[in-house]
């Protein structure tokens, strides 16, 4: 009975950590270093793009910031390789076209694309 009612609360877990929606948006927002951001939101436009680009390119969570502040962790494919695909727009205003899902509190974005914004 205890190894049942264990095995219900872990799986109830992982169900709970497990992304409770996913759909296709398209964003718009800049590429920032997520920890520099997040220590201070002014560590972001051009004044902040050598740092952005350095810690994109040692593999430092990259993340999309809204013009009102919303925070998009990417993950997936642009996240790979040390933020490979996405140290050319750090700093820069994008459009991101993919996956939006939340968990644990935090926004994430599965980029399809990338494209310099409009």
């Amino acid at each position: 009975m205890r190894r049942m009612v264990l095995g219900l609360a872990f799986g109830m877990f992982v169900v709970s950590s497990l992304p409770l929606t996913a759909e296709v948006k398209t964003v718009k927002g800049e590429v920032v270093d997520q920890a520099c951001f997040l220590k201070d939101k002014a560590n972001r436009g051009a004044d902040h793009a050598d740092c952005t680009e350095s810690c994109l390119k040692k593999g430092k969570p990259a993340a999309l910031v809204t013009q009102d502040g919303q925070v998009y962790t990417f993950t997936g494919k642009f996240a790979d390789d040390k933020n490979a695909k996405l140290v050319p727009f750090a700093s820069k205003m994008v459009e991101v076209k993919g996956n939006v899902s939340e968990a644990g509190g935090k926004v994430m974005i599965d980029a399809e694309s990338v494209t310099a914004a409009k």
